[in-house]
């Protein structure tokens, strides 16, 4: 690539990140339009602390920080955080050596704060929908149905060539690594947000109008000027695409196939990819914080569905996640064969196939199985607004913490979840070390 075309490409992607940063502010206005032409009642702001009502808690106190972690120790921070950074709703789950060892849930899922937020709780849980993408990728793979490192255009009904690149396939390692060279074009990925309901369009016909010459959503800029696998570059719509090949490798859509072979036998009673497939009245409300409120948005779906509208709890995150961690199976109940679950968690860049712009230092890639922390913790993570999710664990799977909070952070109030996430690993590794809870 040219000194030319690789600065290019750094400027798209800075504008690319320099818009997504408006999200929030543009899904607040985007909701209020919606809310205002459909005669709604617009949702009054919640107050400062979306724990009022609750009891009040003040500031850890700093001998915490050197002594081991408690129960209590964990409440004070906990709800000490949700305060400052106005959280509504909070829940979480510890795991120690592949066991739910602490769940518990704060704070509310409606505005009015009359409904705590539980473990059971329903919230969109966005790109932590992608492994369950993967899953399904894998038991067609193992069942010969797809390969991972076939041309996608023998599984699909139109033909997906990068125009930079056209004589070099993709495949869907490439899409499960993100390396596709497939990009989330702004202005046609924001517009696949949904807010009256579930989305109209279905996945089919917005692909094909994507990826097709002349499509209406069609551009060149759809795909980054580089061979697929050169370049990494997180796309949603890619991942959209890889679910769409796994509705076409089993002739049946996606939230129906994962109901059968994900949900159903691991008993996550509380899942579902569509708000017709779940309970509304267990569903929360996403909130967004800001300046010193959080705020009420619609309950929203998206087109590309797969890439993050998986609709779940903290209490059957978890039984997917023992599952994963567990070489496929949790509680005699198999989801994916070992050698697949294998292949999905593998670290899939090497020396001879890292991206030029994805260093060592970056982390590394499963399918649809992200690595943070450079390296030391797996599994994926998901943001939306209205939404921050965790799903990580280390390598060995000896310590795990999920937790999904319904309100999305911006700023320095994104501390709030770090410092969460921090103390309940702290207590994870407390109890594996001492048997202590």
């Amino acid at each position: 690539m040219s000194f030319v075309s690789g600065t290019k490409l750094m400027v798209k992607r800075w504008r690319i990140v320099r818009n997504r940063t408006r999200v929030f502010s543009l899904f607040c206005q985007t909701s209020v339009r919606h809310i205002t032409r459909a005669g709604i009642t617009v949702f009054a702001l919640a107050m400062t602390s979306p724990l009022a009502g609750q009891s009040a808690v003040g500031a850890p106190p700093a001998s915490q920080k050197t002594t081991p972690p408690t129960l209590a120790s964990l409440d004070s921070l906990i709800t000490h955080s949700m305060n400052e950074a106005n959280i509504m709703g909070f829940s979480a789950a510890v795991l120690v050596d592949k066991r739910v060892v602490w769940m518990k849930g704060y704070g509310f899922m409606d505005w009015q704060r009359t409904r705590p937020f539980t473990p059971n709780t329903i919230a969109k849980v966005a790109s932590v929908a992608k492994p369950f993408v993967g899953v399904s990728m894998m038991r067609a793979v193992k069942e010969g149905k797809l390969s991972l490192d076939t041309d996608i255009n023998q599984y699909l009904p139109f033909r997906v060539v990068n125009p930079f690149s056209p004589n070099v396939p993709i495949t869907l390692r490439h899409l499960a690594t993100h390396t596709s060279g497939i990009t989330d074009r702004w202005e046609i990925y924001r517009a696949t947000y949904t807010f009256d309901g579930d989305p109209k369009e279905p996945l089919l016909d917005f692909l094909t109008a994507y990826f097709t010459p002349g499509g209406k959503y069609y551009a060149k800029e759809n795909f980054l000027s580089a061979k697929p696998g050169e370049l990494r570059e997180y796309s949603n719509i890619g991942a959209a695409l890889a679910g769409l090949i796994v509705e076409r490798a089993f002739g049946q859509p996606l939230n129906v196939y994962t109901r059968q072979h994900i949900f159903a036998p691991l008993k996550m009673t509380n899942s579902g990819w569509f708000m017709g497939e779940v309970d509304p009245s267990n569903h929360s409300t996403p909130f967004v914080s800001q300046n010193g409120f959080a705020v009420p948005i619609p309950i929203y779906g998206g087109t590309t569905y797969p890439d993050g509208s998986l609709r779940t709890s903290v209490s059957d995150l978890s039984r997917f996640f023992i599952a994963m961690l567990n070489n496929g199976q949790n509680d005699g109940v198999r989801i994916l064969d070992e050698s697949s679950a294998a292949e999905m968690r593998r670290f899939q860049l090497t020396d001879a196939n890292r991206p030029k712009n994805f260093s060592a230092a970056d982390g590394n890639s499963g399918l649809f199985w992200r690595t943070k922390f450079n390296g030391s913790r797996v599994g994926h993570g998901g943001n939306d607004p209205g939404v921050e999710v965790e799903m990580l664990s280390d390598a060995a799977g000896n310590v795990g913490v999920i937790y999904i909070s319904n309100t999305s952070l911006s700023g320095t109030d994104r501390r709030a979840t770090g410092s969460i996430f921090d103390a309940l690993w702290k207590y994870g590794e407390h109890v594996r070390a001492t048997g202590a809870r």
